[in-house]
C-alpha cells in the first residue's frame, strides 16, 4: 500500500493512480438495451444500441469485457491531434501541453481493453510514449533550475502519474537545501513529519538524497544534486 512506502518513492503506485483514472468519463456505443444504472457516483444511462453514452471508464471495461459495448476514445488520442501536442512539446522546452490529467492511465487502459476500438493503435501508442518521453525530459530540465533559495517548485500542466513520480524527489531535493541554507526549517519540518517505515533500496541513492551538503559549493550542490535525480530515475522509471 502507499502508505507503507519510503518517503523518496511515489507517494501512489502505479496500479493505485491508475484505480483513480479509473473514475473519468468515456463514451461508449452499446449494443445492447438496458436500464439506467443509480450508482454512488451518479447515474448513467438508459442505454440504447448506436447511441452513445458516457460513463466512467471502469464501467466501459465491465462491459466492453462482456461484449456490451465499443469504446470511443476520447478526442485527443487521435494522430493528428497527438501528433500536434508532440509538436507543441518539443518547440517548448519548459512549457507543457495541457492534456488530460490522467492520459497516461487512460491511454494505458484503452490499450489493453479496447485495442481494436482505437484507429491507428500502434501509430497512437506509439505518440503517446513519445510525449510522454519528451516530458519527462523537460522535467529533467525545470529541475535542473531548483536553486538554493527555492520554497517550492512550480511546474504546469503535468499529468497525475508525472505528479507521482516527481513528487517525492522533489520535497527531499528541497529539504536538502534547507538544511544547508536554513538547518533550524528543516529541524522543524522533521519533527511534524509522519514516520512510515522504510523500504530497502539502493543505498547510494539514499546516500546521495539524504546527505546534508554542509560545506558544499554551490557547484558542488548542484553536480550532486544532478547525480541524484539520475540514480533516482534509473531505480524507480
Amino acid at each position: 500500500m502507499a502508505g507503507q512506502s519510503d518517503a523518496l518513492l511515489t507517494l501512489f503506485s502505479a496500479e493505485e493512480v491508475e484505480y483513480v483514472a479509473e473514475d473519468e468519463l468515456v463514451e461508449i456505443v452499446p449494443n445492447m438495451r438496458m436500464d439506467a444504472l443509480n450508482l454512488v457516483c451518479g447515474d448513467f444511462g438508459p442505454f440504447m444500441p448506436q447511441i452513445a453514452t458516457p460513463v466512467p471508464l471502469w464501467l466501459a471495461i465491465a462491459l466492453k469485457k462482456r461484449g456490451k459495448c465499443a469504446i470511443s476514445p476520447p478526442e485527443w488520442m487521435s494522430v493528428d491531434k497527438l501528433t500536434e501536442i508532440l509538436e507543441a512539446e518539443r518547440e517548448s522546452p519548459r512549457v507543457f501541453q495541457p492534456l488530460p490529467f490522467h492520459y497516461v492511465e487512460i491511454a494505458r487502459l484503452l490499450f489493453d481493453f479496447a485495442r481494436e476500438d482505437i484507429p491507428d493503435t500502434y501509430m497512437v501508442r506509439s505518440l503517446v510514449e513519445d510525449i510522454r518521453n519528451v516530458r519527462f525530459h523537460k522535467m529533467e530540465i525545470n529541475l535542473e533550475e531548483i536553486q538554493g533559495r527555492a520554497h517550492a517548485v512550480k511546474i504546469k500542466n503535468l499529468s497525475a502519474m508525472e505528479v507521482n513520480i516527481v513528487r517525492p524527489f522533489v520535497v527531499r531535493a528541497l529539504q536538502a537545501f534547507y538544511k544547508h541554507y536554513s538547518p533550524e526549517m528543516i529541524d522543524q519540518v522533521d519533527t511534524t513529519t509522519i514516520r512510515r517505515p522504510q523500504t530497502t533500496y539502493n543505498t547510494s541513492c539514499k546516500a546521495l538524497t539524504d546527505m546534508q551538503y554542509g560545506g558544499l559549493s554551490t557547484p558542488q550542490m548542484v553536480f550532486y544534486r544532478n547525480v541524484a535525480f539520475s540514480c533516482f530515475r534509473y531505480l524507480y522509471l
